[in-house]
C-alpha cells in the first residue's frame, strides 16, 4: 500500500515536471550551436562582472524637508589670512536679528607670512584644480561625501621653512557659534567696538596707506567640521588692486544631514556668489574697505543618505542576466539557422533546374534521372 502511494506521488510530480529531459539521442550538436554557446557564456561573464561591480557600488540619495530648528546655534569654522598686521584688522559677526556683534573670542589672531611656500601652494593649487573640477561636474560631490574622514586632510600644512622674514599677514582662524538667522561676518580695518545701535571699528588709528585686505581663504565651513570635505570657498586666494577695495561673498547655507557608511553628521554645505569692487565716494561708490561675508539660512534641511543594492536585487538581475542571454542567443540562432536553410535550400534548387538530361529523340530532360539498381552496374 505504501509503495503505491509512493509510486502515484512519484508519478504526479513527473508529470508537473516544467522542465522535462530529452534524451541525448535525441540532441543533435553543431559547429554553430557551439560557437553561439560560446558568445553566450562570454557575454554572461562579461555581464556578471559588470553587474557585481554595480552592486559593490553605492550611491547618495537625496531627500528634502523643512527645516524646523530654530534654536539650535550655527557654529562657523574660519581659517582666513588677510595681508595686514593684526593690530590693524578686526573680525566680528553682525547677527540681523539681534542687531548686535556676536561674541568674537573663539577666533585666535596670529602673525604670519602671507607668501606660501612651496609646498603649501601645491595644495593650493590642487584645491584650486579640485573647485574647477566640482563647478564642471555636480557630481564628483557625491565621491567627496562618501570619501569623507579617509582622504587626506585639506588644512594648509604648517611652513617648512625657517623664515627670518618678520609677519607681515595675520592669520584670522577658529570658530564661532551664532544664533540660525541671517548674518555679517566681516573683517575690515580697526577692532570692533560694540555699542547699542550697532558697532563701530577703531579705524582712525589705521594709517590708509597700510590697507590691504588682499587675502587667502584656506577654510570656510558651517556646522560641524567633517576632515576631507572640500567647501566651495577652500583655496581661494584675493589680491587688492587698490587700498580702497572691498570684497564681498554672498552665502546661502543650506544645514545637511549626512549619512554614510562610515560617519553619520549634521553639517551645512552652501553656495557662493563673489563680488568685489573699489570703494570711491567720489564715483559713487560707497561702503567701507574690508571682507563681508553675508551668508543666509536656507528654509529647506537636506538629507544625503548613501545607499546600496540589495542581495535580492543583485539576484534578481543576475537571473535576468542569465536568462536573457540565453533565450535571446537561442532564438538568434534558430532564426539564423531558418535563414541559412532557406538559402541553401534554394541554391540547391537552383543547381538541379540547371542540370539537363539528353533523351533518345533529340530532345532534353530538366529532371534528374532515377538512380536504379540497373544504373549502378
Amino acid at each position: 500500500m505504501r509503495r503505491l502511494n509512493r509510486k502515484k506521488t512519484l508519478n504526479l510530480m513527473k508529470e508537473l515536471d516544467a522542465f522535462p529531459k530529452v534524451p541525448e539521442s535525441y540532441v543533435e550538436t553543431s559547429a554553430s550551436g557551439g560557437t553561439v554557446s560560446l558568445i553566450a557564456f562570454t557575454t554572461i561573464a562579461f555581464l556578471t562582472i559588470m553587474e557585481f561591480m554595480v552592486y559593490r557600488d553605492t550611491w547618495m540619495k537625496y531627500e528634502y524637508e523643512v527645516d524646523k530648528d530654530f534654536t539650535s546655534k550655527l557654529r562657523i569654522n574660519i581659517d582666513i589670512t588677510v595681508a595686514m598686521r593684526c593690530q590693524y584688522v578686526g573680525a566680528d559677526v553682525l547677527d540681523l536679528a539681534e542687531t548686535m556683534v556676536a561674541s568674537a573670542d573663539g577666533l585666535i589672531y596670529e602673525p604670519v607670512v602671507f607668501d606660501l611656500t612651496p609646498q603649501q601652494k601645491e595644495l593650493q593649487r590642487m584645491l584650486q584644480l579640485i573647485q574647477s573640477r566640482l563647478q564642471e561636474e555636480h557630481s564628483l560631490q557625491d565621491v567627496i561625501f562618501k570619501s569623507a574622514f579617509k582622504s587626506a586632510s585639506t588644512a594648509l600644512p604648517p611652513r617648512e621653512d625657517n623664515s627670518l622674514q618678520s609677519p607681515d599677514a595675520c592669520r584670522i582662524h577658529g570658530h564661532l557659534y551664532v544664533n540660525k538667522v541671517a548674518g555679517n561676518f566681516h573683517i575690515t580695518v580697526g577692532k570692533a567696538i560694540p555699542h547699542p545701535r550697532g558697532h563701530a571699528h577703531l579705524a582712525a588709528l589705521v594709517s590708509h596707506e597700510s590697507y590691504n585686505f588682499s587675502h587667502r581663504i584656506d577654510h570656510l565651513s558651517f556646522g560641524e567640521l567633517i576632515p576631507g570635505i572640500i567647501n566651495p570657498l577652500d583655496g581661494t586666494e584675493k589680491i587688492a588692486s587698490d587700498h580702497n577695495q572691498m570684497f564681498q561673498y554672498f552665502i546661502t547655507v543650506v544645514p545637511t544631514k549626512l549619512h554614510t557608511y562610515k560617519i553619520s553628521a549634521e553639517t551645512h554645505q552652501f553656495s557662493v556668489t563673489e563680488r568685489e569692487r573699489v570703494i570711491n565716494h567720489a564715483a559713487g561708490s560707497h561702503g567701507v574697505s574690508g571682507i563681508f561675508m553675508k551668508y543666509d539660512i536656507s528654509s529647506l534641511t537636506v538629507t544625503v543618505t548613501e545607499e546600496h543594492m540589495p542581495f535580492w536585487q543583485f539576484l534578481v538581475r543576475l537571473c535576468g542576466i542569465i536568462g536573457g542571454i540565453f533565450s535571446t542567443t537561442g532564438i538568434l540562432h534558430g532564426f539564423g539557422r531558418f535563414v541559412a536553410e532557406i538559402i541553401f535550400c534554394r541554391f540547391r534548387l537552383g543547381s538541379h533546374r540547371s542540370t539537363s538530361v539528353p533523351l533518345p529523340d533529340g530532345h532534353t530532360s530538366n529532371h534528374l534521372p532515377l538512380i536504379t539498381d540497373n544504373s549502378t552496374h
